[in-house]
């Protein structure tokens, strides 16, 4: 099951924002601490409150466990001197628990994350993937994702 996320969802989210740091701990370790969450509770309870960050979780036949998550923003520059008007959502993290991998949750999740962006009139939807999960990449990539702009370090 695919919805948006309910309060009752938090505990879930918290240990996959776990799974999620700790990956980018592992592949980025000079930046990412680790372990520990994007989120506190009291700030993913504001953000499941906010129409311009939807959140949705795909759930267990139960419909009581969180397999799975999709966290997005919706954004539009308006009046912006460079930028065009359009709508966009941004994809801030799409999270597969790790013993729910490999059995289609991603695409469920980012296809859900698709319908929903263009019911809101959205013209594009966008993301950040980090070097170091060249998994994620491919799994963006097979979704039919192409590289928008690329960021660059120097580390000194």
């Amino acid at each position: 099951m695919i919805r948006r996320a309910e309060p009752r969802d938090i505990p879930g989210l918290m240990q996959l924002l776990l799974q999620v740091d700790m990956v980018h701990h592992n592949g980025r370790p000079d930046l990412f601490k680790g372990p520990a969450t994007k989120y506190t509770e009291a700030e993913l309870a504001e953000i499941l409150a906010s129409e311009k960050t939807p959140v949705f979780v795909l759930t267990d036949e139960t419909d009581s466990k969180v397999l799975g998550h999709a966290f997005c923003i919706l954004q539009q520059h308006e009046n912006d001197h460079v930028l065009t008007d359009i709508r966009t959502l941004y994809i801030d993290d799409i999270c597969v628990d790790e013993n729910a991998r490999r059995q289609h949750v991603g695409r469920r999740l980012y296809d859900a994350v698709l319908a929903y962006a263009k019911a809101q009139g959205c013209y594009n939807v966008t993301l950040n993937v980090w070097t170091c999960n060249p998994g994620a990449q491919a799994f963006y990539e097979s979704c039919g994702m192409k590289p928008q702009k690329i960021g660059m370090e120097t580390i000194l």
